[in-house]
C-alpha cells in the first residue's frame, strides 16, 4: 500500500491503531483530533486519502465532506462513526463519501477498503440535490451495529437514486416497508407521491391506471408480493411493460422466498425478473442479536418521549430480552417494551416482569416450509430445537410446556372446527374429546366459531 493517509478521530487508541497498522502496510501517516487542523491539510495538498470520524470536538465530519470535495475534487475519504444508523449511511452515500465503517470496525476490512481507495480514482463528485432537504430520519427504528444491517445501509444508500426496480425481502416485523420508506424519502423522488399497494388496488379495470396516477413520478410499492394471486401477478406484469413517463420507482415487499414460488409454479417467472433489479434481504432479529441491546434502548427512548416515563432494563432482564427469540422481531420487540414501559411500577424493569410478559408470547419461531413428506413430529422437533438453540446458554422464560401446547392446540381446533362446519359436536368427536372440554378450550383460547353448512 502506497499513499498519504489522513487520520481525524478524537479517540487516541483509533488514531494510535489506525497510524501503526497503516505505516506498517508502507502508508505515511498525518493523524489529528482536530477537524479544522484535517481542514488545513487538505487546503495545503496534504494527502492522498482522508479516514475521518464523524461527531468531532470541533465539527461534524459529514459536513466537512462537501468542503473537501470542493477542495480535492479527487480525494477519497472514508467515514467512520459510532452513530450505527441508516441515518448515517444515508448521509456518507450523498455527501459522496468513497466508503462508510461503524464502529467498532474490522481494522483488517478497514486496510482493504483503504488500499483500494488508494489504488483507484474517486468517482466524479455527486451533482448537489435540487428541491427539499432530506427529512429527518431520528425516528426510524433501522439501526444496528451488526455486519448484516451494516451491508443493509449501505445497499440502501447505493440504490436509492439508481433507475432499477427493488425487491425488499424479510420476515414479518423486521421493518421491510420502513426500508422502502427510506430508500423513497432520501431519493431524489422525496418530493413526489409514496404508494403503498395491496392486492385488492390492482383489480377492476381502472385498479392498475389508478395507481399509476396516484404514484406519478414518485415511488409505488407493491406490499407482500408472494401473497398475490396469478391474475393480479399478470396485471402487474402489463402495467409494468406500459409505464408512462415519467415512471414511478418500481419496489416490493415479500416474506415468502419468490424463488421458491417460482420454482414451485406459483410465483410467474417474468414478474419475478422484473421486480429483482436489486435484492435486499432485511435481517431477522434471530440474525442479529448483538442489536437487541441497541434496539431496546431505542425503544425505551421512544418511550420516554411519548410521555411514558423513564425506564430502563436491569442487566438480568436484557440478558433475558437478548435471548428471546422474537418470531415477531423488531415489531414484537417494540409492542413487548412498550407493554414493560406501560406495565412496570418502578424504574428498573425487572426480569421477572419480562419473564411474565414473554410468557403470554410467541415460544416458536415463524416455521418454514420443510422437506416433503416430513413427519409432523419431526417438523415439531426441529423447530423446538431451532427454539432452545436461539437463546443460547440460558434456558427460555418459565412456562414453556403451556404455551407450546397452546400454540399447537389453537390451530388444530380451529382448523377442526373450520373442517367440520363449526359443529362442536362432530368437531369433539373428530378430536377424541368431550363436547365440555372443547368448549373450554374454546373460550380459553379465544376461538371465534362460525356455524356453516360443510361437508367433509
Amino acid at each position: 500500500m502506497d499513499g498519504t493517509v489522513l487520520v481525524a478521530d478524537d479517540d487516541r487508541t483509533i488514531r494510535t491503531v489506525l497510524t501503526q497498522a497503516l505505516t506498517r502496510a508502507g502508508c505515511k501517516v498525518h493523524a489529528t483530533a482536530s477537524l479544522v487542523t484535517l481542514m488545513r491539510w487538505v487546503e495545503e495538498g496534504k494527502g492522498d486519502l482522508v479516514i475521518s470520524d464523524v461527531m468531532m470536538p470541533d465539527g461534524n465530519g459529514l459536513e466537512a465532506l462537501p468542503r473537501i470535495a470542493e477542495e480535492r475534487p479527487g480525494l477519497p475519504v472514508i467515514v467512520i462513526s459510532a452513530q450505527n444508523t441508516i441515518m448515517t449511511a444515508i448521509q456518507a452515500a450523498e455527501a459522496d463519501a468513497y466508503d462508510y465503517l461503524p464502529k467498532p470496525f474490522d481494522l483488517p476490512d478497514l486496510m482493504k477498503r483503504a488500499q483500494k481507495a488508494l489504488e483507484q480514482k474517486r468517482r466524479a463528485p455527486v451533482a448537489a440535490k435540487s428541491g427539499e432537504p432530506a427529512p429527518e430520519g431520528g425516528d426510524l427504528p433501522l439501526v444496528g451495529r451488526t455486519a448484516a444491517m451494516q451491508e443493509l445501509y449501505r445497499l440502501v444508500a447505493r440504490v436509492m437514486n439508481a433507475d432499477l426496480p427493488v425487491l425488499i425481502a424479510g420476515e414479518s416485523g423486521t421493518g421491510k416497508s420502513l426500508i422502502a420508506k427510506a430508500i423513497h424519502d432520501f431519493s431524489d423522488r422525496r418530493t413526489l407521491p409514496f404508494v403503498v399497494a395491496q392486492a385488492g388496488d390492482l383489480q377492476g379495470a381502472d385498479g392498475p391506471a389508478a395507481l399509476l396516477s396516484k404514484a406519478k413520478g414518485g415511488s409505488l410499492v407493491f406490499d407482500e408480493v408472494g401473497d398475490y394471486d396469478e391474475e393480479t401477478q399478470a396485471r402487474i406484469v402489463r402495467m409494468l411493460d406500459a409505464l408512462p413517463d415519467p415512471a414511478p420507482r418500481i419496489m416490493a415487499t415479500t416474506q415468502i422466498d419468490l424463488a421458491g414460488l417460482m420454482e414451485s409454479g406459483s410465483f410467474r417467472q417474468d414478474l419475478f425478473y422484473r421486480l429483482g433489479g436489486v435484492t435486499l434481504n432485511v435481517p431477522s432479529l434471530r440474525e442479529r442479536v448483538e442489536d437487541i441491546p441497541l434496539l431496546a434502548e431505542h425503544f425505551l427512548a421512544r418511550a420516554e418521549r411519548d410521555g411514558l416515563g423513564l425506564r430502563r432494563f436491569t442487566p438480568e432482564a436484557m440478558q433475558l430480552v437478548r435471548a428471546y427469540s422474537w418470531p415477531g422481531n423488531v415489531r414484537q420487540l417494540e409492542n413487548t417494551i412498550r407493554r414493560l414501559v406501560v406495565t412496570s411500577p418502578e424504574e428498573e424493569i425487572t426480569r421477572a416482569e419480562v419473564e411474565f410478559v414473554l410468557g403470554n408470547q410467541p415460544a416458536i419461531e415463524p416455521l418454514r416450509q420443510g422437506g416433503e413428506g416430513e413427519k409432523l413430529s419431526a417438523s415439531i422437533a426441529r423447530h423446538l430445537r431451532r427454539y432452545f438453540d436461539l437463546h443460547g446458554g440460558s434456558l427460555p422464560p418459565p412456562g414453556l410446556y403451556d404455551r407450546i401446547l397452546k400454540e399447537m392446540e389453537a390451530p388444530l381446533i380451529e382448523i377442526a372446527l373450520d373442517a367440520t362446519g363449526g359443529n362442536q359436536a362432530r368437531c369433539a368427536d373428530l378430536l377424541g374429546i368431550n363436547r365440555n372440554t372443547l368448549r373450554k378450550k374454546i373460550t380459553d383460547l379465544d376461538i371465534q366459531v362460525t356455524r356453516r353448512r360443510k361437508l367433509m
